[in-house]
């Protein structure tokens, strides 16, 4: 009885530090499903990199906080408010996160950061009108580091699936539709989704399960609490290091799964990565 106080009192713990912070008024997808109407949305290809929300004067991660990139990186920016991802190219996303949380970042490692561009977030225009003006935004801008992610329209679901095929063989991580009709408005809702080859998420390490068999003495699985507040565990995933060395209590990670238990619980949830706070 006194573990699972313990446990409990820790979870609440973790989560209150974690996920205490308001979000910031940015747009969330949901999971991409069959029954909407495809030419409603635009779609372009989904950037494994860093979320970067420009407000006219900063640059902020989708937690907040303020990105301490060069003044050269951010000179060409204006004042009009820009969504985009911070992104160095397919399979580099400790590299670019890397870069983006440290405070001693080389211009080197900047000059291999582009910022890509998806949304030019006001209260007043449809998506279709925002993507008319982030193009030109990014156009007048004429700066080699930041670029306009390109928006396609489809009709039916076999010109989506062959776009999507299409970024899945260069590596790509999945797409993301943006209803053409829809004001901008934070938070999560089917006017933006995102279409993945799985689902992904992240939650916060509260404890560990001790390794059996050839995993005796090192970590067995990890207990996490993800957003909703559900506990599970995830023991598949890691490699031999991180099974000596686990991510620390109040970690967030991000996992892979494959939808949810009539319990609520992900499915076949994987490890994928320690996700550093931003």
């Amino acid at each position: 009885m006194k573990i699972w106080i313990s446990f409990i009192l820790t979870y609440l713990w973790v989560v209150s530090q974690v996920f205490a912070q308001p979000l910031p008024r940015i747009e969330l997808a949901n999971q991409y499903h069959e029954n909407i109407l495809i030419s409603d949305y635009l779609v372009s290809e989904k950037f494994d990199g860093v979320r970067a929300i420009w407000d006219g004067q900063s640059l902020r991660t989708k937690g907040g906080h303020k990105i301490a990139a060069p003044a050269w990186f951010l000179a060409p920016l204006g004042t009009s408010p820009l969504d985009g991802e911070l992104w160095s190219g397919y399979g580099q996303f400790a590299f670019v996160s890397k870069v983006v949380r440290s405070k001693q970042s080389t211009d080197e490692q900047w000059r291999r950061v582009q910022y890509l561009i998806f949304d030019s977030p006001n209260k007043t225009q449809a998506f279709v009108e925002r993507y008319q003006s982030y193009k030109a935004e990014v156009l007048e801008m004429g700066a080699e580091h930041i670029k306009a992610v390109t928006q396609w329209q489809f009709y039916n679901n076999q010109q989506l699936n062959e776009y999507y095929q299409q970024v899945l063989s260069h590596q790509g991580e999945g797409v993301m539709l943006h209803q053409k009709s829809a004001l901008h408005v934070a938070g999560r809702s089917d006017r933006v989704l995102k279409y993945k080859p799985f689902q992904d998420a992240e939650a916060v390490v509260v404890g560990y399960s001790p390794g059996r068999g050839k995993y005796t003495g090192m970590m067995g699985a990890l207990k996490v609490v993800n957003e909703q507040g559900v506990p599970f565990k995830i023991g598949t995933g890691f490699s031999d290091e991180l099974r000596n060395n686990p991510p620390p209590i109040g970690a967030q990670i991000t996992y892979r799964h494959q939808g949810f238990t009539k319990y609520g619980k992900p499915r076949f949830a994987r490890f994928l990565r320690v996700r550093p706070i931003l």
